[in-house]
């Protein structure tokens, strides 16, 4: 699927993480396929983002949707209007249609986000540590990067 032309950005620097963002949830969401496809078994673990294939899609596009609605709030702009992450259980047959939402929102809500605001101050994220918005939107971009990795390593053998 192509990927839609972008609004004007105030921020070259924050277009690109939006891109950047895109393209790691993009790449992240066929090798997740191919895991389930497979019918690969997750690692037996406490962390409820691994309970099942439809749990670590649920925590990776709600993690997606956290953030940006995380940027959106520390820097008092609207509300990215992205909606809730549907439940474990459901959202494998959403994915798709999931994706395209995400990522319409993204590319939206942070158009206007201006260079000087990306760096002024950090905010305490919903974990603990403060971040600035740069930093956020890196975190941001790494997530889907780290677990389609480790799904890529799994699959290819590597242990759990």
């Amino acid at each position: 699927m192509p990927i839609p032309p972008l609004p004007p950005f105030r921020s070259a620097g924050v277009r690109a993480l939006v891109l950047l963002h895109e393209r790691e949830l993009r790449a992240f969401l066929p090798v997740w396929e191919r895991a389930r496809a497979a019918g690969f078994a997750l690692p037996a673990t406490t962390d409820p983002a691994y309970a099942s294939h439809g749990a670590l899609l649920f925590h990776v596009f709600g993690a997606a949707r956290g953030y940006l609605v995380w940027i959106c709030s520390s820097l008092e702009i609207a509300d990215p209007e992205v909606s809730p992450t549907p439940p474990a259980e459901r959202i494998e047959g959403e994915a798709r249609e999931r994706l395209e939402h995400l990522l319409e929102r993204w590319r939206i809500a942070l158009a206007e986000v201006p260079d000087e605001r990306v760096e002024d101050r950090a905010y305490p994220s919903r974990w603990g540590p403060p971040y600035t918005i740069d930093a956020m939107l890196e975190h941001a971009v790494m997530h889907p990067i780290r677990h389609r990795f480790q799904l890529e390593n799994w699959l290819a053998g590597a242990p759990r």
